[in-house]
């Protein structure tokens, strides 16, 4: 199984104390999730965050229909959460969410290891690029909703 890695991070105006809790709250994922995906949580609300969390959602990627579960590994607010999938279209995913102060705001950084089937066929064509157009979509959102800290209070 080969294990591919992506990274990125983006600053964002407000303290990790301010800006975790955003996180924290499943019901974000929604704001912060490209509509071509037709994301939609399945796990009844309100979803309490915390070690062991299990999460169920529904997309579509390309078209087709998934399921996808995951569980909270690591939860250390307002620094650190890591989820894993649990059932899903990855043969491995673990997407670690760190929340670094700097320079007045927040370095939020995403480090995820992934594996995917047929990994020589569909990493190249969709799945790198997919996670890519994902992650700018998702950084683009936070911008736009973080850009003014006073106005989030």
């Amino acid at each position: 199984m080969r294990v591919h890695e992506f990274q990125t991070a983006l600053w964002l105006p407000l303290p990790p104390e301010r800006l975790f809790p955003f996180f924290a709250d499943a019901a974000n994922l929604d704001a912060i999730t490209p509509p071509w995906l037709h994301f939609q949580i399945l796990t009844p609300p309100p979803i309490v965050m915390g070690e062991g969390t299990l999460i169920d959602y529904r997309l579509r990627v390309h078209g087709v229909p998934l399921r996808w579960r995951t569980r909270i590994n690591v939860w250390q607010p307002p620094r650190r959460f890591v989820d894993e999938q649990i059932r899903g279209p990855y043969r491995l995913w673990v997407h670690e969410h760190s929340f670094e102060p700097r320079d007045g705001g927040t370095l939020a950084c995403d480090h995820v290891r992934y594996a995917v089937p047929l990994d020589w066929l569909l990493h190249p064509l969709f799945v790198r690029r997919d996670i890519e157009r994902i992650f700018q979509f998702r950084a683009e959102a936070l911008r736009r909703r973080f850009a003014n800290p006073e106005a989030r209070s």
